[in-house]
């Protein structure tokens, strides 16, 4: 038989070929460098790719573009101290005990620092912190951007961002954002842009004069958390490191108006949250899968390659980016402690996505947030005598003790359905689901509405 004879350049050609295509196979190997953007106190529907009527938000509407829009995403309380605490420990409110705001974790409690860095990762974080102890919260800390959510000055500088995220290319990186904006008391950005008479007001509420001025202004700063979306985003591309990164943004709980923040309403608790990751998640993908705060760590802990914590309330959502679902959680669950916030005001709430269900449990408490009943806007309101602010003030200050509303056809939660024929089973079924819910968190109701150090 005839020996074919290969020419010593076809040899070469094939091995550097084999060497790109594994140089290639390695590099998608490599566990994805992940950065987190965490706005604060910003309204789901400020977001332009979620239905603004009032702000552009180009930056963060791009990386919907690039990636995936997340239509029932939820934090599971809506301050910031348990928010955070939520989504770096991967654990619900009660369980890692620092569920009240300006409370702290148990002692015993790990977070992002400590299951990224055993998986070789770099752990930083930039901007405000609002989470204690800082013993179980060991991030790198990242200059350049404003810690102090009350800050006048909300300015920023990108050099500490650029230095951390482009370090070495050899180590994988998980940067934490987390931006002050649009925090009262909304000084940043050019709210001259806004005329205040052509505002559309979110409906729950009451049109003065104080209301939109203060709602330009948090507009504003709205503005300038898309432009550090931008900034940020862009550093990536510049040092060659976006095609390897998964980048998610999340708004925190609702901006701070009645109705939205340190609430159990969809204003409150629900995110406007996007995710890239070139090659991994597909262009302009969009999702009704239910996902929670508590999800996003258990998420990058698979992707990086570690083994899944068992002990987490969170639930990787990796298969969600990869397009291989478009399901994850059954319910998303909520809780409110408004201590030290007001009087005790304990809520529990729940939603399959179609139905929410609350559950005040001192319905014959009047509700009081120390903060909202302070601002100009809000003494505005109690001023008014139309139906609609009656409606509104009576909506916030006595509420019954179940709330159940069709998400889906009433988003704003105006018209509630307990006692409506043929909803019976729906509150029965999702009652039911909190309770045991409640149960397997440790969780006591009214008892919990107090401080926890």
């Amino acid at each position: 038989m005839k020996q074919k004879i290969i020419p010593f350049v076809s040899v070469c050609a094939a091995l550097a070929v084999s060497g790109q295509k594994s140089a290639l196979a390695a590099e998608k190997q490599k566990p994805a460098n992940v950065l987190l953007i965490l706005a604060d106190d910003c309204s789901y529907y400020d977001i332009s790719c979620f239905g603004s009527k009032n702000t552009k938000t180009p930056n963060i509407d791009k990386i919907a573009e690039d990636g995936i829009k997340f239509n029932n995403a939820y934090n599971s309380a809506s301050m910031s101290v348990p928010t955070r605490h939520s989504l770096y420990t991967g654990l619900f409110p009660i369980k890692h005990g620092g569920y009240p705001n300006h409370s702290q974790v148990k002692p015993d409690v790990k977070s992002m620092p400590h299951y990224l860095g055993d998986l070789g990762y770099r752990v930083g974080i930039a901007g405000k912190l609002h989470i204690k102890p800082l013993e179980n919260f060991p991030f790198e800390m990242v200059p350049g951007f404003v810690e102090n959510c009350v800050s006048n000055d909300p300015s920023y500088t990108t050099d500490g961002i650029e230095e951390f995220m482009s370090r070495d290319k050899d180590q994988p990186f998980c940067l934490v954002l987390a931006s002050i904006n649009p925090h009262m008391p909304s000084t940043g950005g050019d709210a001259s842009v806004f005329d205040r008479s052509r505002l559309v007001l979110p409906p729950y509420f009451v049109d003065t004069k104080e209301t939109r001025e203060r709602y330009a202004r948090y507009l504003a700063e709205v503005h300038l958390l898309d432009q550090e979306v931008g900034d940020a985003v862009n550093i990536l591309k510049k040092h060659g490191l976006y095609e390897n990164t998964l980048v998610i943004f999340m708004s925190e709980q609702g901006s701070q108006f009645a109705g939205g923040k340190w609430t159990n309403w969809s204003a409150g608790v629900k995110s406007a949250m996007v995710a890239s990751w070139p090659q991994v998640i597909k262009p302009g993908a969009e999702t009704d899968a239910i996902v929670q705060y508590e999800d996003v760590l258990p998420t990058i802990i698979e992707q990086a390659g570690g083994e899944k914590v068992k002990k987490l309330d969170g639930i990787s959502f990796l298969k969600l980016l990869k397009g291989k679902t478009d399901k994850h959680r059954k319910y998303a669950y909520h809780v409110h402690n408004n201590v030290p916030e007001g009087p005790a005001y304990p809520i529990r709430a729940i939603s399959d996505g179609k139905y929410r269900l609350i559950w005040n449990l001192t319905p014959e408490a009047e509700y009081i947030e120390k903060h909202i009943e302070k601002a100009d806007w809000f003494i505005s309101w109690k001023k008014q005598k139309s139906k609609h602010a009656e409606f509104v003030m009576n909506r916030y200050k006595h509420r019954p003790e179940f709330e159940l509303y069709d998400v889906e056809n009433d988003p704003i939660e105006f018209n509630n359905l307990m006692g409506s024929v043929g909803h019976e089973k729906t509150f029965k079924r999702l009652h039911k689901e909190l309770q045991k819910w409640m149960k397997s968190q440790g969780d006591l109701g009214v008892e919990m509405d107090k401080p926890v150090k």
